[in-house]
């Protein structure tokens, strides 16, 4: 189904960058707005293209990455529904830093970088809001930094599964996690390599902590599970 200007106005005018303007405001974002498909396995960006703006993920996933000197891959983030990325960089103005591939077929929304500097030209309160939005990007990503840092292995996958648990978990409740992506994938988001990533797994489910099946990891107590971080 391809997004009509309204849709795609009522979609960017739901965003908490844009929440705040007028119906007139959103309309002129997004007349400088285009619908993009990707089918998974596409590349969006590479390290090194200029960006022209920033996307809004309507479905699927988006991974942004980078590659070591080594050729080795570490996943930045991972990019879910309803989340924007590349604001950072459209204000740099600047090359990518990473490159951006689908992980499932996606549909987004790309918000011309022309028409915001536009809008900001009009409404310098606008910038407020979008670095208010950059800066709670940006925390999560220090303490994800932190994290991967300072915590063992362990602790970093326990942190994980827990952070992941479905909001209606109640205390002493056993829950299911579904993993949104490969343990491959979610082991470079943590700094792990694949094999270590399988190997804590493995010792959480001889400890009776978890039950692995496929992508889904059922927690039978949550609350020893985090107390088992240490």
């Amino acid at each position: 189904m391809t997004a009509s200007l309204p849709d795609i106005a009522n979609l960017i005018g739901r965003l908490p960058l844009f929440s705040s303007m007028s119906v007139e405001e959103v309309g002129r974002i997004a007349a400088g707005a285009r619908e993009v498909r990707a089918a998974k396995g596409d590349i969006l960006f590479h390290k090194g293209d200029p960006n022209h703006g920033f996307h809004l993920l309507l479905s699927g996933q988006i991974k942004l990455a980078f590659t070591s000197a080594q050729g080795n891959e570490k996943v930045v983030e991972i990019i879910q529904p309803g989340q924007t990325f590349g604001e950072a960089i459209m204000f740099m103005d600047t090359p990518y830093i990473v490159y951006a591939q689908a992980l499932a077929d996606a549909q987004m929304i790309h918000i011309a970088k022309a028409t915001v500097f536009a809008e900001l030209d009009r409404d310098p309160k606008l910038a407020r809001k979008m670095l208010a939005s950059m800066a709670v990007r940006l925390h999560q990503l220090m303490a994800d930094l932190e994290a991967n840092s300072l915590h063992s292995g362990k602790e970093r996958i326990i942190t994980y599964l827990l952070r992941e648990l479905p909001a209606s978990t109640t205390p002493g409740q056993t829950a299911t996690v579904s993993l949104s992506t490969t343990k491959g994938i979610v082991a470079s988001r943590l700094n792990l390599t694949q094999e270590h990533f399988s190997r804590i797994l493995h010792e959480l489910v001889e400890e009776g902590l978890i039950v692995v099946r496929g992508r889904q990891i059922e927690i039978p107590d949550p609350k020893r599970l985090s107390a088992s971080r240490g």
